[in-house]
């Protein structure tokens, strides 16, 4: 089982669309019972809040669903529950790391670094980019699958 942990800063945007977009691909690919995906935030603003009305109508436009799913933060403990912590942008990651105290063991991932074209996702609270942010988050997603299944294959060989 990978445990995998997506990671902005309210979560209400980026990282619940990055949670349900990822466990689309995987249910499309049929390897979803490989993974436990979750999402949460670096701040405490946007507690128990559900997505985002805009992000929640993008993910609608692609058939994805993420009812129910309301923000929480990451929380210390989270680092030994989770393989991979995937953030958003690189303002995530002190945040991130006043949280978890260090990376020792390099979990901490930005999502699209897993891509051909690393960089930040604009956060779409600001931007109001939402169809853009889900095309970048979607290929951030599909590049982690393939690593991840990839990874897979090697340790099986």
């Amino acid at each position: 089982m990978v445990n995998i942990l997506f990671i902005c800063h309210g979560n209400i945007c980026r990282s619940p669309m990055a949670e349900f977009i990822f466990k689309d691909i995987l249910k499309q690919r049929g390897i979803s019972q490989g993974y436990r995906v979750d999402s949460a935030a670096t701040s405490a603003e946007e507690l128990g809040n559900p997505v985002y009305p805009p992000a929640r109508r993008e993910l609608q436009k692609h058939g994805i669903s993420c009812s129910g799913k309301t923000a929480r933060q990451v929380e210390k403990s989270d680092y030994d529950r989770y393989d991979l912590l995937i953030y958003m942008e690189r303002y995530n990651y002190p945040r991130l790391m006043r949280i978890l105290g260090s990376d020792p063991l390099g979990k901490c991932r930005r999502l699209m670094d897993f891509s051909s074209a690393p960089g930040d996702i604009d956060d779409p609270w600001y931007t109001g980019d939402f169809s853009g942010v889900y095309n970048q988050i979607r290929m951030g997603c599909e590049a982690l699958a393939d690593d991840l299944e990839e990874q897979k294959k090697k340790t099986h060989e």
